[in-house]
């Protein structure tokens, strides 16, 4: 177990979003992207020299999306377009990535905040990247369907299955649909 992921552990969870906390999150996330084999390249050659730029971009639009600020301005689909090499396990990686580290920052309540529209926003993306066809995973469909139960109250939650402290899934892989001849 590294450092990063001891002190973690140890940090309290947060029962509700707050600038500072949106703040840490987004640096610890994007600290551990920098750190990560798969990831940690594609952020390098894009963000060098402005890595301070795009983290206060990504608390902005977190903020924005939590709790309300509205003060993000840009488009996630235009930002992401010139991204020409990024494949299917690229989003698994970063998914598994944000909804590990929101998961160990707040409590359930708050951190559907979060997981959901990262979920919805990976969806639209891959929508856009791979074409209309690209099946999205099913583990991605089911953790976003339980999030929406979770967050509406509606029927028991069933979050995938997972031993205490597991990490959620790198399942989150699609494969595009063969189209019959």
């Amino acid at each position: 177990m590294n450092q990063e992921t001891l002190h973690e552990s140890a940090t309290p969870r947060h029962a509700e979003a707050d600038e500072a906390n949106v703040r840490a999150l987004v640096e610890a996330f994007y600290h551990r992207v920098d750190d990560d084999p798969l990831l940690g390249p594609i952020f390098t050659r894009e963000l060098t020299g402005r890595w301070d730029e795009h983290l206060a971009k990504m608390t902005t639009f977190w903020s924005s999306l939590v709790l309300g600020s509205k003060q993000y301005r840009g488009n996630v689909q235009e930002a992401h377009r010139p991204l020409g090499d990024i494949e299917p396990q690229h989003f698994a990686r970063w998914l598994s990535l944000f909804l590990n580290t929101v998961e160990a920052r707040y409590e359930p309540a708050a951190a559907v905040l979060f997981m959901e529209p990262a979920l919805r926003i990976a969806q639209s993306l891959q929508l856009s990247k791979f074409g209309w066809d690209y099946k999205i995973p099913d583990e991605q469909i089911d953790l976003l369907a339980a999030l929406k139960r979770l967050r509406t109250g509606k029927d028991e939650p069933e979050l995938p299955a997972r031993a205490d402290g597991e990490p959620f899934p790198a399942k989150f892989v699609g494969k595009g649909t063969e189209r019959p001849g």
